[in-house]
């Protein structure tokens, strides 16, 4: 139905209180500007329900619908050349504009941010082009602003006080008002409560709430990192209620309509520093194959759809991993105890029991709730020294050694099986600080990852897999984990790349994992095989959650989802809800499963981008030390300002300016990922190793500065030898070529 005829069917048939789309129709059919007065009398709007209509009406120029012209009349926002989007901010005082119909970014200059923040939303006007090409444009409307509190240091300066965010997407200050501000020293670090946000002639104001103390203080780098992200990280005391008011122990009671397996030699298998234990594993060799189980812990029984404690879980998303500190999506009644498969104590888990054939590949499976008793928490260096036939330490029980040897049979057989689809497999660095008792790092060191470690991963990955099967077969909606192939800019790029090095990646438009995998078998071994990876990895799109099932690229299957951790991420309480729901032949429904997907991927980005910011500004302090060290570093980065280089050693980040790289001019060439010098020909490339100098640390920033030492290892070419430099003579032509740009 059209506007038209819906604001037509409003005149005959009075609404008390007209829908939205009856206005715009009104207005639609209009065709100029009308008062609120017009638009409600043509709806035929009764006196006592104009109240109600006129917040109708105000709801619909806070969501960018709607617009009041200079003259106070409404106008439909998109035909007075409105763009509704996110504000996004630069530490420079520039933004952007990130419209909601996906097109092209508005730029907002100096003056244009001076009104908004990052993450506000807004309506703009098109006003013109700006050197560059882009749009450029004007705000015209703030509809919702994003920043309440903001998290910084203090300053006060000639009496003024003024507050700097650790956002430096936020690039205004916060003028600090005496009035209802709780003293605080120059320097220390607060979070500020917004009492008027900026306008066209004045700064944002506010008043400090909380004084976290000083900047290099233990474990501040945490306390700022969860308020700029706003990171929920104190539990309710509705839910802390909600969480004691379980037993300590599984009561009798609970055991009801479960699977006995108390009997099975159930183990889990984690890192040293785990203190939650939501997966256990056993296996059994039979006649044609494995019988695999996989128990998880069973938190759908203790957490209610839209209970205290539920409706916490959701709105955290997920746990956040921070060094020395986890901020859980469940309090540690459950998260630590009863939902942590802990030895020798009873715990109600979800089990998928799983018959696996000799070739890897999956018989059968089924879903029931059972009840465990693991007989030993162990870890992955433990266990792989059995693995190896080799003494653990602290001795592994004597009784378990064949069924982890089952388990390593049944492991080899699922590898087969992975490589048999063409599952991606990037052999990619992990690393961990290690802390002295006051908290700073003391070093970083490379994870090894071992046959145990990927021995869980495999039994994790099937069991996933069932789970995401099952609810498809079964009807009932879900969030799969979902990872989509390249784009076809970025698939071209990549191909761009390859030609290079006489490589090519098969699949046409649509490769599969197994193209990929193909590719990253070639080139192993070889000199560029680093700098190709990187690039194979960054044409790929972000793993999300979502209700539309297009299957994980990367992992080469056709459906997946969560189901391995409930303690720790919310979509895999769902798929448990779901799997139970089908169990007793119901349907578990969600309001919005696409609002779901979408929170929960974001609430994991924001966890990244708070671990991430931590992690820095602990590298940072670190560096400090080492100010006018040398280090040998390979190039992590290309941009046009220079290269960010990771020390192979340390593992740690920084950035060569292109101002330091020598007395030339650079070219950047975006498409494979170098910075060539106009004269010398010297070519940096991602992937290229380099030689360094930590020059300066700014902890503030988390930012690290490095300057090149000697001569950079000349660039790889497709061949694998080293790309000379051209001839002096060379040099000169091309000096002479372009030597009227310079003037």
């Amino acid at each position: 139905m059209s506007r038209k005829t819906k604001g037509l069917q409003a005149q005959n048939h009075p609404f008390p209180i007209p829908e939205r789309e009856q206005m715009l129709g009104v207005l639609e059919e209009a065709g100029v500007p009308m008062t609120e007065e017009q638009i409600l009398e043509k709806l035929g709007v009764a006196p006592e329900e104009r109240e109600g209509a006129g917040r109708r009406i105000a709801a619909m120029e806070r969501d960018g619908q709607i617009h009041r012209n200079r003259r106070g009349l409404l106008v439909i926002a998109d035909k007075a050349g409105l763009i509704k989007g996110k504000v996004i901010g630069h530490p420079d005082g520039f933004g952007f504009l990130q419209p909601e119909d996906g097109t092209d970014d508005l730029f907002l200059g100096p003056k244009q941010m001076h009104t908004v923040l990052h993450g506000d939303i807004a309506l703009a006007r098109v006003t013109g082009f700006d050197r560059k090409g882009r749009r450029e444009g004007s705000i015209v409307e703030v509809l919702e602003r994003a920043n309440s509190k903001v998290v910084g240091r203090l300053f006060i300066e000639h009496g003024v006080m003024f507050v700097i965010a650790e956002n430096k997407r936020l690039s205004q200050d916060i003028l600090i008002t005496p009035e209802g501000s709780l003293p605080a020293k120059a320097g220390q670090v607060v979070v500020a409560e917004i009492l008027s946000q900026p306008t066209k002639n004045a700064e944002p104001i506010g008043r400090v709430i909380e004084v976290l103390g000083n900047y290099a203080d233990p474990g501040m780098e945490i306390e700022i990192a969860l308020r700029k992200h706003d990171l929920p990280h104190e539990f309710p005391a509705s839910v802390e209620k909600a969480a004691s008011l379980f037993p300590a122990t599984v009561p009798a009671s609970d055991l009801k309509g479960r699977k006995d397996l108390r009997d099975l030699d159930f183990v889990t298998i984690d890192g040293e520093t785990a203190r939650d234990f939501d997966d256990a594993v056993y296996a059994e060799k039979i006649a044609k194959g494995w019988k695999l189980w996989v128990a998880i812990a069973d938190v759908s029984h203790y957490v209610k759809p839209g209970d205290a404690l539920d409706k916490e879980a959701r709105e955290r998303g997920n746990s956040v991993y921070f060094p020395r500190r986890v901020i859980p999506m469940l309090p540690e009644a459950l998260s630590n105890e009863l939902c942590s498969l802990k030895p020798k104590v009873d715990r109600l888990v979800m089990v998928c029991e799983m018959e696996i054939l000799p070739s890897g590949s999956l018989k059968k499976y089924s879903f029931y709730p059972g009840v465990i008793h693991s007989k030993a928490r162990l870890t992955y260096t433990r266990v792989a020294a059995v693995l190896e036939g080799r003494e653990a330490d602290p001795p592994v029980e004597a009784a378990l050694v064949p069924s982890l040897e089952t388990l390593y049979g049944l492991y080899k057989s699922l590898l087969g099986s992975r490589n048999q689809r063409g599952a991606i497999d990037f052999d990619s660095v992990e690393t961990q600080m290690i802390f002295d008792d006051k908290g700073k790092i003391e070093k970083i060191v490379r994870v090894q990852r071992n046959d145990a470690h990927r021995l869980i991963e495999e039994c994790m990955l099937a069991a996933n897999v069932c789970a995401s099967d099952f609810l498809q077969e079964n009807g009932q909606p879900t969030l799969y984990r979902i990872h989509e192939g390249p784009t076809p800019e970025k698939l071209e790029a990549l191909r761009s790349m390859l030609k290079d090095f006489a490589l090519s990646l098969a699949g046409g438009d649509e490769p599969q994992a197994k193209d990929y995998q193909q590719l990253l078998s070639r080139i192993k071994g070889k000199p560029f095989a680093s700098l190709l990876q990187t690039v194979m990895l960054r044409s790929l799109r972000q793993a999300v959650y979502s209700p539309e099932n297009v299957g994980h690229f990367g992992l080469a299957y056709e459906a997946y989802a969560h189901f391995t951790s409930p303690i720790r991420r919310y979509p895999d309480l769902l798929v448990h809800r779901g799997i139970k729901s089908v169990l007793k032949k119901k349907l578990y429904e969600e309001p919005d499963w696409h609002a779901i997907g979408n929170h929960c991927s974001e609430t994991e980005r924001r966890a990244d981008e708070a671990t991430r910011d931590v992690e820095n500004w602990l590298k940072s302090y670190y560096m400090q030390d080492h100010v006018g060290d040398e280090f040998e570093g390979t190039i992590s980065g290309v941009t046009n300002f220079g290269l960010f280089v990771t020390l192979d050693e340390m593992f740690v980040d920084g950035l060569v300016h292109i101002s330091d790289l020598g007395q030339d001019y650079f070219t950047y060439d975006q498409a494979r990922h170098t910075l060539k010098g106009e004269r010398s020909g010297v070519k940096y490339q991602l992937g290229g190793h380099v030689r360094i100098k930590v020059v300066r640390v700014d902890i503030e920033a988390a930012k690290i500065d490095f300057t090149l030492v000697g001569q950079p290892v000349p660039a790889v070419t497709s061949m694998g030898k080293a790309e000379k430099a051209p001839k002096p003579r060379d040099i000169d032509k091309k000096a002479k070529k372009h030597q009227g740009k310079y003037k």
